[in-house]
């Protein structure tokens, strides 16, 4: 008798779990319209609004295909729901701890800047930018490399809307044009936005949720981490042309 109450309790919570997601809608959720409204998966809900404010992660390879860019996390938030399509809005991305620890060597200097910014389009960002020199260089260097990084993308995202902005910065452009100036101040190996977030975006954004006021910007142990006491293993990684 025992063995069968076992086995009628599971068929009653096997039944019930079949009942759970048969009640629920399938939406396929799509990248933003700048990353050509690319398939990023597929949600169940029981209602549409059970969707908004949902964050979706993919990495950059899963839009572009290009197995270069497998380092990038993307994150989206779903703000929209047109009929079984849930649409995304760019909401950050990141470098993969992996891959930033790879870039480190000893006996060199990682300059970082951390940048609150608002592109041409009043959407407010956090943007961490990180170039990695060839040898050590002095304090008065990091500091000029620093100044010209915040400069750079200052601007690009005071002339360029958010989609602009997010296309330049994922695909390396922007890196691209603070390498070329911070090359001339000492030889650098990489130049990289490594994380950046959404911090609010303009109130008159339709169908968009509300965004969270901006948090102090806490580091990991890996960014803390003294260049001098990281593994020193090789590791091929990508750099941006000069």
């Amino acid at each position: 008798m025992e063995r069968l109450g076992v086995i009628s309790l599971s068929a009653k919570s096997a039944k019930h779990i079949r009942d759970k997601w048969r009640g629920k809608t399938w939406y396929m959720v799509v990248a933003p319209s700048f990353f050509g409204n690319i398939e990023l998966g597929s949600i169940p809900a029981q209602e549409e609004k059970m969707l908004l404010d949902r964050v979706v992660e993919a990495t950059l390879y899963d839009i572009t295909g290009d197995f270069s860019h497998h380092y990038l996390k993307m994150a989206f938030q779903i703000n929209q729901i047109d009929g079984k399509t849930a649409r995304t809005l760019f909401k950050g991305h990141e470098y993969s701890r992996d891959y930033l620890r790879s870039l480190v060597r000893r006996r060199t200097t990682k300059v970082d800047g951390l940048f609150n910014l608002i592109t041409k389009d009043g959407f407010k960002l956090r943007v961490s930018v990180s170039a990695l020199t060839l040898s050590r260089i002095k304090t008065s260097q990091e500091k000029i490399i620093r100044d010209m990084m915040e400069k750079i993308i200052r601007d690009k995202a005071a002339a360029l809307t958010l989609d602009q902005f997010v296309q330049e910065m994922v695909l390396g452009k922007i890196a691209s044009d603070i390498y070329n100036q911070a090359k001339l101040v000492a030889p650098l190996r990489h130049v990289g936005i490594r994380k950046s977030k959404l911090v609010a975006a303009p109130a008159n954004l339709p169908k968009f949720p509300t965004m969270p006021a901006a948090e102090p910007e806490t580091q990991s142990p890996e960014e803390d981490m003294p260049v001098e006491e990281l593994p020193t293993e090789e590791v091929p990684t990508e750099e941006v042309p000069a």
